[in-house]
C-alpha cells in the first residue's frame, strides 16, 4: 500500500506546511465575514442593497444580501471561498507536473520504480486531497459558527450542499493539470486554468443581467455551482454533476497526454 501510494505521500508530505498556510487563510476569511453578519446584515443592508441598480446587483450576487443565505452565497460561498480555492487549486494544477518538469525534477521522479500514469494520477489525487481538506476547513468553520450566531435561513444540510458544489475548483484545478500535462509548460496551464475560470465567471454574470445572452448562464459553471441556490434548496443534481464530469473529463484527458508525450527521458 505504501509503494502504491508512494508518489501521493511524498507529494502531501512535501506540501503539508503551505497547506496549512492556505487552511488557515481560509478559516480567517470565513471566521471573519461569518462573524460580521449579525452586525452588517439584515433589514438596513438590503435596503442599501435595493438603492442599487438592480442589474449591477444581480451580477455582483448583492441582489439577496440582508437575508443570512444570500449574506453567505455573496461573501463566503459565491466570491471569497472560491477565489481562494480556485488560486490554491489552479496553481497547484499548474506545478503538479508542468512546474515540476520546467524545474528539473520530473526526470529524477520517474526514473523511480513508477509508471507515468501513477506519477500523473497520484500527483492529482494529492491535489483533490488538498482542496477537500480546505473545503472541510470552510465548512467546520461556518458550521462552528452556525451553531452560535443566528443564520435565520440557513441549515447544515445548506452549508454541506454548498460544500460540495466546491468541485468547481476541483474542475478548473483539473483544467489547469490537464494543460500542464499535455504541454510541459506552467503558464500555459495557468493560462488556460485562470482564464476559463475568469470566463466563465463573466459569462455568468452577463448571463445574469442581458436577457439575450442567458445562455451564458447556462454554459458557466459558476451557474452549474451557484445557480440554484444550494444553499437553501440543497443539491443540484445537474449542476454539481456537470462539475464532476468537467473534473473527471479534465482530468482524464490530461493523464492520458502525460502518457503519450515524448517527454525525452
Amino acid at each position: 500500500m505504501a509503494e502504491t501510494f508512494a508518489v501521493l505521500t511524498g507529494v502531501v508530505r512535501d506540501q503539508r506546511r503551505s497547506l496549512g498556510l492556505w487552511g488557515a487563510a481560509l478559516a480567517a476569511v470565513t471566521l471573519i465575514y461569518v462573524s460580521f453578519y449579525p452586525a452588517v446584515g439584515g433589514a438596513e443592508m438590503q435596503s442599501m442593497v435595493d438603492a442599487m441598480p438592480e442589474n449591477l446587483s444581480a451580477a455582483l450576487g448583492y441582489d439577496r444580501l440582508g437575508s443570512a443565505s444570500g449574506y453567505l452565497t455573496s461573501t463566503v460561498f459565491g466570491l471569497l471561498g472560491p477565489a481562494l480555492l480556485l488560486v490554491f487549486g489552479i496553481g497547484r494544477g499548474a506545478k503538479l507536473v508542468a512546474g515540476l518538469e520546467e524545474e528539473g525534477g520530473l526526470e529524477l521522479e520517474l526514473t523511480s520504480p513508477v509508471s507515468r500514469g501513477q506519477v500523473a494520477r497520484e500527483r492529482l489525487l494529492a491535489l483533490f486531497v488538498s482542496l477537500a481538506a480546505l473545503v472541510g476547513v470552510v465548512v467546520a468553520v461556518t458550521i462552528a459558527l452556525w451553531a452560535v450566531i443566528d443564520l435565520e435561513d440557513v441549515a447544515v444540510g445548506g452549508i454541506a450542499s454548498t460544500a460540495l458544489g466546491l468541485l468547481l475548483a476541483f474542475a478548473f484545478a483539473s483544467l489547469a493539470f490537464a494543460a500542464g500535462t499535455a504541454t510541459g509548460r506552467r503558464s500555459v496551464a495557468l493560462g488556460v486554468g485562470a482564464g476559463a475560470a475568469v470566463l466563465a465567471y463573466i459569462a455568468d454574470a452577463i448571463g445574469a443581467i442581458v436577457s439575450d445572452a442567458s445562455w451564458l448562464t447556462t454554459l458557466s459553471p459558476w451557474s452549474w455551482y451557484l445557480g440554484e441556490d444550494p444553499l437553501t434548496a440543497g443539491v443540484d443534481p445537474v449542476g454539481f454533476g456537470s462539475l464532476f464530469v468537467l473534473a473527471v473529463v479534465a482530468a482524464a484527458l490530461g493523464m492520458a497526454a502525460f502518457v503519450r508525450r515524448d517527454l525525452c527521458v
